[in-house]
């Protein structure tokens, strides 16, 4: 798909509709990389009957970046607020005026998918939800593909809910975050004295998660040494403790995710093959956020709600959200929740947009974008700075933000750390 196309089916489709004095007129949809006329000519996609429409008096254009609103040289012209509007990028949710007549431009509603607590409006989650949803009772072993920040372990959550071993343990083993001599231990279980510190027997993550299921997070980190123990586990469902001499048969459901191309890995000899067929058995590549920005409404309504009291009396408003939405969140959901949080707690309102917009009168809508944008990242960039103490390494891992990218947003904006 070339990248212009791309852009576009990231994009909603919105309901373009006529109005007078609450009457309506016409409507139609503008789907993302197409155009209307609207008109009192016949020859217009949308056509509108009225004596203040000239016969081709606007241009629509759905870009990946809003909507190019183009006056046809009408006799009564179009109008934005106040301003008159020969030729500008508008975001969807204006009202346009062509004489007496508005003309809305609302995203379309479309239909919400779910899978237990998670909802979507987006044509490419709703498609990874519709795939779990009926791999959920079944059983296989489930790999979750995708960018860091993106939510794999609130889906594998949502996975393990919908499973008959619903009512069972659910244990999580970050396999990128305990030293690789502990590895096995966390995996499999220990005996008294297999090593140092080993004061006393431990069942491992498999042992634990009885009956229930065992979410192996960034699986892709794994050490060599360990992927055949994990390979007959899932082959045989029996593990052994580190320092056993007995195989312990296991009754659980694994679901593994990762950021890594295992694929790649596999064929540079980091990563088993058969291994990763066997973790593969369904397997799903979970959106960007940039490619789902229709469920910020959604996210930003859960996140809220899980903050509990701390997002006690703070709401975001459709010109906020609008905002979000427009934003690249190279975070992915983490980054939208650390940003909801710190709005929530230090009481960023939600007019975050409003002077940008103000100054640039709506009329150059990439003007008003790009100065809300930059704010954004400044106020965001010294804010999870500010939380590490300054060192960019862990205000990166927290936000979910590539060390780098952080690195130039900090030099951009004339922030410093660590």
């Amino acid at each position: 798909m070339p990248a212009d196309e791309a852009q576009h089916a990231s994009a909603a489709p919105l309901k373009v509709t006529a109005r007078v004095q609450g009457r309506e007129l016409a409507s139609a949809v503008l789907s993302p990389g197409q155009e209307l006329t609207i008109g009192s000519d016949d020859a217009n996609t949308m056509v509108v009957k009225h004596p203040q429409v000239s016969r081709r008096h606007l241009l629509l254009r759905h870009l990946a970046t809003g909507v190019l609103a183009k006056d046809l040289g009408s006799k009564n012209g179009t109008r934005l607020s106040d301003a008159k509007l020969t030729e500008a990028l508008v975001p969807p949710g204006v009202a346009l005026l062509l004489g007496a007549v508005e003309v809305r431009l609302d995203p379309l509603e479309t239909s919400v998918a779910r899978l237990g607590t998670l909802e979507t409006r987006s044509p490419a989650m709703q498609k990874v939800l519709d795939v779990l949803a009926r791999a959920a009772p079944k059983d296989v072993t489930v790999l979750l593909e995708g960018e860091t920040g993106t939510g794999k372990d609130v889906i594998a959550r949502a996975v393990h809910a919908a499973s008959a071993r619903a009512n069972r343990p659910l244990e999580t083993v970050d396999c990128g975050s305990f030293a690789k001599e502990l590895a096995a231990s966390e995996l499999f279980g220990h005996e008294r004295g297999a090593f140092t510190g080993a004061d006393r027997a431990r069942a491992g993550a498999f042992e634990r998660a009885s009956g229930g299921t065992v979410f192996l997070d960034e699986v892709g980190e794994l050490p060599l040494e360990l992927q055949p123990l994990l390979l007959r586990a899932l082959e045989s469902r029996t593990v052994k403790r580190v320092g056993g001499d007995k195989w312990i048969p296991v009754d659980v459901r694994v679901i593994a995710a990762t950021h890594r191309d295992l694929d790649a890995r596999a064929k540079s000899g980091e990563f088993r093959a058969d291994l990763l067929h066997r973790l593969a058995v369904v397997r799903v590549k979970v959106p960007r956020l940039a490619e789902r920005l229709e469920d910020i409404p959604l996210l930003a309504r859960a996140i809220l709600g899980q903050l509990g009291e701390r997002a006690q009396g703070f709401s975001l408003s459709p010109s906020t959200l609008q905002l979000l939405q427009s934003q690249p969140w190279p975070g992915n959901v983490r980054e939208l929740r650390n940003f909801l949080e710190r709005a929530a707690a230090v009481g960023l309102d939600d007019q975050p947009a409003a002077d940008p917009v103000t100054e640039a009168g709506l009329v150059d809508y990439a003007e008003a974008r790009d100065r809300a944008l930059e704010a954004f990242e400044r106020d965001f960039a010294a804010f999870i700075l500010k939380r590490a103490k300054g060192n960019v390494s862990q205000a990166a891992r927290e936000a979910g933000m590539n060390r780098a990218y952080l690195h130039r947003l900090l030099k951009r904006h004339g922030l410093t750390g660590a």
